[in-house]
């Protein structure tokens, strides 16, 4: 069973992709929202969240989302120290959930693959990428958020024109039904590679 990885910057439409495949029948892991499940179910996670982020980290039990977001955009020193604690649990719950999977191969949505030096876990990356004013208006519909956010998540991510030299699909999401008709073809290439 082959890995394929599926990245994109902040709004590029990594998850409706991913949901496009699913549709296909492949198995989607989506590592952002195990990460975000884990923040709030692992004893162990929490634990060392509140140690290193204080009392504030949860509200109520609950990962207190906006407290967290607001250390971490300006401090990249405090955005490794809290990867370094959610990253294994995530890598640990990705293998667990890898062994009960059966298909030619899977999809593993993840948004910093390249940032954080991940391409060896791959057999093949596939990056989503639409141009920026599209993508600042997707993340500005759907979340909560102001442009300058959004420009600095942007900028702190690796540029597209990188992703795209490093990946071996590209999927460009302006359309949806050109982005589902690209999907379906690498759909027909990796399940032929996977034989």
């Amino acid at each position: 069973m082959k890995i394929v990885g599926l990245t994109g910057g902040i709004g590029s439409g990594k998850t409706t992709i991913a949901n496009y495949f699913k549709s296909l029948g492949v198995p989607i892991y989506i590592a952002d929202k195990e990460a975000k499940a884990l923040m709030n179910s692992s004893k162990v996670v929490k634990r060392k969240l509140t140690a290193l982020f204080g009392e504030e980290a949860y509200l109520k039990g609950e990962l207190n989302r906006p407290f967290l977001a607001s250390k971490i955009f300006a401090n990249k020193d405090i955005l490794q120290k809290m990867n370094a604690i959610v990253h294994p649990k995530v890598a640990s719950h990705f293998k667990r959930w890898l062994k009960k999977q059966n298909a030619p191969y899977i999809i593993k949505e993840a948004a910093i693959i390249y940032e954080n030096n991940l391409e060896s876990q791959y057999d093949f990356i596939i990056v989503v990428v639409a141009d920026e004013a599209t993508r600042l208006q997707r993340v500005l519909n759907r979340d909560n958020t102001s442009r300058g956010k959004i420009k600095s998540i942007i900028d702190n991510q690796l540029p597209d024109s990188e992703k795209i030299k490093k990946s071996d699909f590209v999927i460009t999401n302006e359309d949806l039904e050109s982005a589902k008709a690209q999907a379906l073809e690498i759909h027909k290439t990796l399940t032929s590679l996977s034989q």
